[in-house]
């Protein structure tokens, strides 16, 4: 991997992560435009651990308290905790079950694409929703379909933050407070899709070479919490639909360019 690679894919990691534009469809689209074929899994391992440091960055004051109130005890707190698990589960048990099918997809150019558009759909349906939201946090039905929404989202295309904010949307939440459960609850999932990926290290540092390896991690990183606190901006204003255009677009460019290819 050379130097500009590795920041063309930190950069797009980093960004579409937390957009509601799908970070695996654009990096398909990303390796596949550049010519990148990287051995292993090393960069992908890498990648999601910046995108993690991001989410931890933002949010270490809601992490802080959250710990503080688990340890004291307090029911709020243990409460939240116990959404967050609820909303882990779909995604940890149909990524698990269903491994091999999502390997394939990953392959297909053409999936990817028609998968940008429904994203573009899923995100205009909360046009209306967003400005009825008035509830503080999700409740356990709520936990639950935010959960198969981020299910839906391990296919390449459907965007993670995307559905899940747009389901916390349809139940209602604040769609700030959406985001907020949408990205404590990326953390487990990051940290244990990068965990599932370390037995198949097999390419190596080495083979990828450190200085642009490094390079992406940081500019993913850096990347990600510009991401995040602008997405937070776009939802404050009830905006988030507004990204279904650029969906719908990406979505039949990469259509066309499978056919073509």
């Amino acid at each position: 991997m050379t130097w500009w690679q590795g920041f063309v894919l930190g950069l797009v990691q980093g960004v579409t992560e937390f957009l509601p534009i799908s970070s695996s469809g654009h990096l398909v689209v990303a390796e596949t435009a550049i010519g990148l074929s990287t051995p292993g899994v090393v960069v992908e391992v890498a990648l999601h651990v910046a995108t993690l440091l991001a989410v931890v960055i933002v949010y270490w004051w809601r992490l802080w308290e959250l710990v503080q109130g688990v340890l004291r005890n307090q029911r709020d707190a243990w409460r939240y905790v116990g959404l967050l698990a609820i909303a882990t589960v779909p995604a940890g048990v149909v990524g698990i079950l269903f491994a091999d099918f999502f390997e394939r997809v990953f392959d297909s150019l053409l999936t990817v694409g028609v998968d940008f558009v429904v994203t573009g759909f899923i995100l205009w349906s909360t046009r209306a929703v967003a400005l009825r939201a008035s509830r503080p946090e999700p409740g356990v039905g709520s936990a639950v379909v935010i959960g198969f929404a981020q299910a839906l989202a391990i296919l390449p295309g459907i965007s993670r933050s995307g559905t899940t904010v747009a389901a916390g949307l349809w139940r209602h939440v604040d769609p700030v407070r959406a985001a907020e459960f949408s990205f404590l609850m990326a953390i487990p999932t990051i940290a244990g899709a990068a965990v599932l990926q370390i037995p198949d290290l097999t390419g190596g540092i080495a083979a990828i070479g450190t200085g642009p390896l490094l390079l992406s991690f940081v500019t993913a990183l850096i990347a990600g919490v510009f991401a995040i606190r602008l997405l937070v901006a776009v939802l404050r204003r009830r905006a988030f639909h507004r990204f279904a255009p650029y969906c719908w677009s990406i979505g039949l460019v990469t259509i066309a360019w499978a056919l073509v290819r």
